[in-house]
């Protein structure tokens, strides 16, 4: 293991984390707040060590092995929660846990929040943590991949265990430089293309700017404690359904329909179109169930708040316009159950990935045809392509490790004091990256323990990384090698 080296790597993360907070304190300039002070510490610490830790690696030029770009990743993540937190802490009166959560939370684009009161916060904070998300939704590993060429190394390794989705030796372009530079491309075009909509919607160029950050992480963060309901709009509500399904769908997809000005491309992608078919039946089951048992007095009504919520839980993106906690019937947790499921592989939305859940159905299917024949030759298709076996099995394991990891997770919430309905909420909120729960956690996590809060940070760091790239660096296996 090149422990200098991933020192090196792990100091450039930092440095570039450092300079972000140039952000919001043009912010609080700009608005005249005084507030803006608070990130100056954050900001020379977070370079200082930055480069410490770059000027003690940078001579030791190396490809990274498997094992080194787990590490990175797991390290940085963890690394940037705390960074993160500082401001949050020292400038802004949260206990250091309380911060570690709103931190975390923010960079692994849940939306779980501890605080309220967010309409009377200085602008420079509320930039701050919608900031926190958008970094995070694309990730600044991948963001890094476009300056790993300063130290002479090779970033494949942390781009694998970086991205998400099963399909993890994908790349856009040939070159994994391009690849990353390609992505934050997309990205920041559709976050331009966000904050414009949101703006001509009636939003604040303030607001625009800052939603348009949480929407395309799928994070949730909002300047208004009523989230987007705040704005009472048809206009704001059509703006935010419209990217959180494009931030929710393979960024791949949507380069490929880019470069070759092929619209046609998201219908022709399987996981696409079992993406928004899942959305499509959500929002009329949900929608109709609204009219008949939850008081509307149109289809119409009842519809555009199932489209709005389906959306943002299917996302895991989180904004809200009404409690969905209160609906009636079976509906709070079937939201909660297609939280698991979550957007498209390769995209900012969290949950297991349609991909996965397509070919776990796919893989049922045909174990039931097994039987029906048994001597039958049936090969696992899907979008009329054969899958790969250790592909199969690896979504199967990681499955088990999903579900696993979960439960123990929800006895350890049961155990710091929540009700069994709010800790499996409150678990599956963490580590879906949805934000919003059920229960006791419906709002905010305020009144839960601090050592239930630790159990939420866990989740979500698990949850951002699949699972996978905490358990590897956790494996005993990992450090005897």
């Amino acid at each position: 293991m090149r422990l200098p080296l991933i020192a090196a790597i792990v100091g450039i993360y930092a440095l570039l984390f450092g300079l972000t907070l140039l952000g919001p304190i043009a912010v609080g300039l700009w608005y005249g707040e005084p507030q803006w002070r608070h990130f100056l510490a954050p900001l020379l610490g977070s370079i200082g060590l930055g480069t410490l830790l770059w000027r003690g690696g940078r001579h030791h030029a190396a490809a990274l092995g498997v094992a080194d770009g787990y590490l990175v990743v797991a390290l940085f993540w963890i690394l940037l929660s705390l960074l993160g937190a500082w401001p949050l802490h020292q400038g802004f009166g949260l206990t250091p846990i309380d911060a570690l959560f709103e931190s975390t939370s923010g960079v692994t684009t849940t939306g779980a929040t501890v605080i309220d009161g967010l309409d009377t916060l200085p602008r420079a904070l509320l930039f701050y943590r919608q900031q926190l998300q958008w970094f995070g939704g694309m990730g600044l590993i991948v963001l890094g991949l476009a300056v790993m060429p300063l130290l002479g190394i090779g970033g494949m390794q942390l781009y694998r265990a970086e991205a998400p989705g099963p399909l993890k030796e994908e790349k856009l372009t040939p070159r994994l430089t391009q690849t990353a530079r390609t992505l934050w491309t997309l990205y920041l075009g559709l976050t331009l293309a966000c904050a414009l909509a949101y703006w001509l919607a009636g939003m604040t160029p303030f607001d625009a700017l800052c939603h348009s950050l949480s929407t395309l992480s799928t994070g949730g963060f909002s300047t208004h404690d009523a989230s987007i309901g705040y704005f009472a709009s048809p206009a704001v509500e059509a703006v935010a359904v419209c990217f959180m399904l494009l931030a929710a769908i393979n960024f791949a997809v949507h380069y490929a329909a880019w470069s070759t000005r092929d619209p046609g491309r998201y219908l022709r992608d399987t996981e696409t179109r079992a993406f928004l078919a899942l959305v499509l039946g959500c929002v009329l089951l949900i929608g109709l169930v609204l009219r008949l048992e939850g008081g509307y007095d149109g289809l119409d009504e009842s519809l555009r708040d199932a489209l709005f919520e389906v959306v943002s839980v299917v996302t895991s993106t989180g904004f809200g316009t009404v409690d969905f906690a209160h609906w009636p019937d079976f509906l709070p947790i079937l939201l909660i159950y297609i939280s698991f499921i979550g957007g498209c592989g390769g995209s900012t939305a969290g949950g297991i990935k349609v991909l996965r859940v397509l070919l776990m159905i796919k893989q049922g299917w045909q174990e039931i045809r097994q039987r029906i024949h048994p001597h039958a030759l049936l090969p696992l298709r899907l979008g009329g392509r054969s899958v790969d076996s250790r592909l199969a099995r690896s979504v199967w394991g990681f499955f088990a490790l999903y579900l696993s990891t979960f439960a123990l997770l929800t006895l350890l919430m049961v155990h710091a004091g929540l009700a069994p309905l709010d800790a499996f909420s409150a678990v599956a909120t963490s580590i879906n990256n949805l934000g919003p729960g059920l229960g006791e956690v419906a709002y905010n996590f305020q009144s839960v323990s601090d050592f239930g809060k630790l159990i939420a940070i866990i989740a979500m760091l698990l949850g951002r990384l699949e699972i996978l790239t905490i358990l590897v660096v956790l494996a005993p296996a990992f450090w005897r090698r």
